[in-house]
């Protein structure tokens, strides 16, 4: 997920008179006043799954029907436009243009493959990398989509590894940076994990011109389910990793960790009760370049922490029930939740599992 920040002279600018005119005066107002602007997905009272563009607030300034629930969000500075993954093993995401100057366009995986629920821009937009799922290769793969094209699917890289989730470029657009998870899946069985006793975690790094491993980490032996799952990269360019614990309720596994290109995995020591705090789950990560902070989601554990991203100390732990999407805010760290809730307010929708800055 990127991590420039769109203050709220920027999105007006870009959306232009004809978007905003188009919105009731309710959500102009939520504009005019909102530091920053995000997008998640949400479920409708109605059972209903869909897009919105939210103030800091968590007041709703936009919102876009999906065909089905999405997961992870990526958001394009260079051309304003934005994609909403389906969830695992959905095989849509939805193109959408933050500042509503076109019409969102679906996409869909081949039939052999489906989405793993995240991807990410290059960042001249002329790209669109995407976490799939060979199920019967028992693999992931990058999938590649031409946004000079209408998103046609043009190739894929192999990943590196399998249970393939959020993946993430360098800012200069030279590197692919996979989270691995490990764990087998297929559409057979659903959301079944397959291979919960023989997990194999990783953390690789894929040139992005054509896919060529660089450099990969497999998680140490006992470790091995410890599920490597979300990324993000700080302003030095180190990426930094969040992971989900599939092993015994009453261990204390490593929840976070950085390396960089060329360096050995770093695991950040927690404290106990942290660790405990956060159920040995963390869902979402994200980073304030700007303040150097580093923000860890549990909905699972109801909790949010922030970690000095320069020591990896923690600064600062809330509960937050059904925590969810974790993004940079205006100031600090911004937090969403199943339960409707950001920052004070509590919308009727409930809010999916990631959120993202737009900019």
């Amino acid at each position: 997920m990127r991590t420039v920040p769109i203050d709220r002279r920027s999105f007006i600018r870009a959306a232009g008179i004809g978007f905003l005119s188009a919105l009731t005066p309710r959500q102009l107002f939520a504009v005019e006043r909102a530091d920053a602007v995000f997008a998640s997905g949400f479920r409708a009272p109605d059972g209903s799954f869909g897009l919105a563009i939210i103030s800091e607030r968590g007041e709703v300034i936009d919102r876009t029907l999906l065909p089905s629930r999405a997961h992870g969000l990526a958001f394009c500075k260079a051309t304003g436009r934005g994609v909403a993954f389906a969830r695992r093993p959905g095989t849509f995401a939805m193109i959408f243009d933050a500042t509503g100057k076109a019409e969102p366009v679906i996409i869909h995986t081949p039939a052999d493959r489906h989405f793993y629920g995240h991807g990410h821009f290059s960042p001249d937009g002329r790209l669109l990398y995407a976490s799939e799922n060979d199920f019967d290769g028992k693999r992931g793969v990058i999938g590649l989509y031409d946004a000079t094209n209408g998103f046609a699917r043009i190739g894929e890289f192999d990943a590196g590894g399998i249970g393939t989730h959020d993946m993430t470029v360098s800012d200069d657009g030279r590197f692919l940076v996979i989270a691995n998870g490990g764990i087998e899946t297929h559409p057979d069985f659903g959301r079944t994990k397959l291979n919960l006793d023989h997990m194999q975690p990783s953390l690789a790094i894929l040139d992005a011109k054509d896919g060529a491993l660089i450099q990969r980490h497999g998680m140490p032996s006992h470790l091995s389910q410890l599920s490597t799952r979300h990324l993000d990269i700080d302003v030095g360019g180190r990426i930094w990793f969040a992971c989900q614990y599939e092993g015994g309720r009453n261990d204390h596994p490593p929840l976070a960790g950085h390396f960089s290109l060329g360096e050995d995995l770093s695991f950040v020591n927690l404290p106990r009760e942290t660790t405990e705090r956060l159920a040995n789950y963390v869902g979402a990560i994200a980073i304030n370049r700007k303040e150097r902070l580093v923000g860890l989601a549990s909905p699972k554990g109801g909790a949010a922490v922030i970690l000095d991203a320069v020591s990896g100390r923690v600064l600062a732990e809330e509960s937050v029930p059904d925590a969810a999407g974790i993004a940079p805010s205006a100031e600090g760290i911004a937090v969403s939740s199943y339960r409707g809730t950001l920052a004070a307010t509590r919308s009727n929708l409930a809010w999916d599992q990631h959120l993202i800055r737009l900019g």
